[in-house]
């Protein structure tokens, strides 16, 4: 069986890229809520599906490491284009025997990239998902002369990017937030991908899926089996979203959006169910090229009363639309036209699991300290030592 790559087992298939974790830094942009489909699969090592292939990314200080993964014939395992051409629900389950006819790979076996042409589209890809023609570091320089508070977290929380990710599972996987938390969207859209989607690959005893097609998604009989695997009320939202776009708009409607400014591509999301204003400025800002959407949900109005001094709306206890339009036009003054991603990194710092990256620069100086104080005691035994041996 293959196992997921790990970079001290060898650089022969491994590519990269250069880029410094002050542009990029992996452990923050990939687990702070923007997607849902990668995990820490080795120290440092993620592995997820994007482009409709599977990939495991790692880093050192200068350089973006990346492998792909391929069957025993060295082709993809998957094509992002029959996500976008709307395979169907019964095409994608006939790959099923493919699938486990292909998985008889010998064990430890992970096959090396051997086309050029694959490799130049591979890092396009890469490109293109981390938008890495953005210069964060410039951002970061501009945010911190307009705004303290961003100054004192800016060095702990480098390197956090805005992903762009592809708009059909960018939205669906946003439609499963509704009142949930980061590791539950996570288990349910891995569950959307393994009912719904295309098998890719296995390694480690893990299955990895594509994320369905929108007509996979508006199958009639999608509500019943997501209702099934926990989904509740989301299951509904999902299948009738995917069915509106479809009848009304089409398979490429999503991805046209990206080519309309942001208010209005923001309004026409608004229009599926279960999509409010908070998840359609997470599809502007994370698929569809809207770099001044600003989400906002409860903590992003607390970091803006906490942080900010924010006062407009204390009455009230809830985001209404009015609310959400005022905090995000607070942060677009104070930010920019990239105030969206400076919003993800705030929104990233306030994350529990990052609260010990806060720590550190705290506890260094009491280190050394500490460790003078007891490089001081040693030399004072030492003195007294020698006296004493001296009378």
């Amino acid at each position: 069986m293959a196992k997921h790559a790990m970079l001290s087992s060898g650089a022969k298939i491994w590519r990269s890229l250069a880029c410094t974790k002050s542009e990029l830094r992996l452990d923050l942009t990939l687990a702070c809520g923007q997607s849902f489909r990668w995990r820490e699969t080795a120290a440092g090592h993620w592995t997820g599906v994007m482009g409709g292939r599977v990939w495991t990314l790692t880093q050192t200080e200068d350089t973006l490491w990346y492998h792909v993964y391929k069957n025993q014939e060295g082709q993809k395992w998957g094509s992002d284009r029959k996500r976008r051409a709307g395979i169907s629900l019964q095409e994608e389950n006939k790959s099923e025997k493919r699938f486990k006819g292909a998985l008889k790979i010998e064990e430890d076996e992970i096959v090396a990239e051997t086309s050029v042409q694959d490799t130049d589209e591979e890092k396009e890809m890469l490109r293109d998902y981390f938008q890495l023609n953005v210069e964060l570091g410039e951002l970061y320089r501009e945010w911190r002369a307009a705004d303290p508070h961003f100054k004192k977290i800016a060095d702990i929380f480098t390197g956090v990017r805005m992903l762009r990710q592809d708009p059909t599972e960018c939205l669906f996987s946003f439609i499963c937030t509704s009142n949930n938390h980061i590791s539950r969207i996570q288990g349910m859209v891995e569950r959307l991908c393994q009912a719904l989607g295309a098998p890719l690959c296995q390694l480690d005893q893990t299955s990895y899926y594509d994320f369905p097609s929108l007509t996979a998604l508006a199958d009639s009989s999608v509500e019943a089996c997501l209702r099934d695997l926990g989904f509740g009320y989301r299951a509904r939202f999902l299948q009738q979203s995917a069915k509106q776009i479809l009848d009304s708009h089409g398979l490429q409607w999503l991805d046209g959006l990206r080519s309309v400014p942001y208010l209005q591509a923001r309004d026409a999301l608004r229009t599926l169910p279960g999509v409010g204003t908070k998840v359609a400025d997470c599809a502007c800002l994370m698929s569809l090229d809207k770099a001044e959407a600003v989400p906002v949900d409860t903590h992003v109005w607390q970091i803006a009363k906490r942080d900010y001094k924010y006062a407009a709306g204390n009455g009230q206890k809830s985001i209404t639309d009015k609310l959400h339009r005022d905090i995000g036009d607070f942060f677009r003054k104070l930010w920019g036209p990239y105030a969206g991603w400076a919003q993800s990194v705030l929104f990233c710092a306030d994350l529990k699991k990052f609260q010990k990256l806060k720590e550190i620069p705290l506890m260094q100086p009491k280190k050394e300290e500490e460790d003078r104080d007891e490089e001081e005691t040693r030399i004072a035994c030492k003195k007294t030592k020698m006296k004493v041996e001296e009378n």
